[in-house]
């Protein structure tokens, strides 16, 4: 993949891929480890050596918690840790499940979906039925 751009910063790099609907994570030259939140520096080696790939996208539940709300306040709705099977951990949420049927090992699928703010990650449920 492309290595990082001089005057965009991995952070800017990562919501670009986004905005293109595209998931992408850095992956280290040196290491051959996958890292999450995007830096400029390998967090197992400490090498400049990074470029982006994109994930499987495949993962497992690691905690969640519910947010409860009121039905015209939009709902309940989860956060949770997603342990990918590329050995990093994402906050997001999972979609298409209701709050009492998610589960810590949950097997999931990230996508890319427009949100309030602009694209962002959120993970399906693999397995279950909606």
């Amino acid at each position: 993949m492309e290595n990082e751009s001089r005057d965009a910063g991995p952070q800017a790099r990562y919501f670009a891929a986004l905005a293109r609907g595209r998931f992408e994570v850095q992956r280290c030259g040196d290491c051959d480890r996958h890292q999450f939140y995007p830096r400029t520096l390998c967090v197992h080696c400490g090498s400049l050596a990074l470029q982006w790939a994109a994930p499987s996208g495949e993962g497992v539940v690691y905690s969640f918690s519910v947010v409860r709300r009121k039905p015209e306040a939009g709902g309940d709705y989860n956060v949770a840790l997603v342990d990918l099977r590329e050995g990093i951990r994402m906050m997001s949420r999972v979609e298409g499940v209701a709050p009492d049927d998610l589960h810590i090992g949950m097997p999931v699928r990230a996508r890319v979906r427009d949100g309030e703010g602009g694209p962002l990650v959120v993970f399906d449920a693999q397995g279950v039925a909606a």
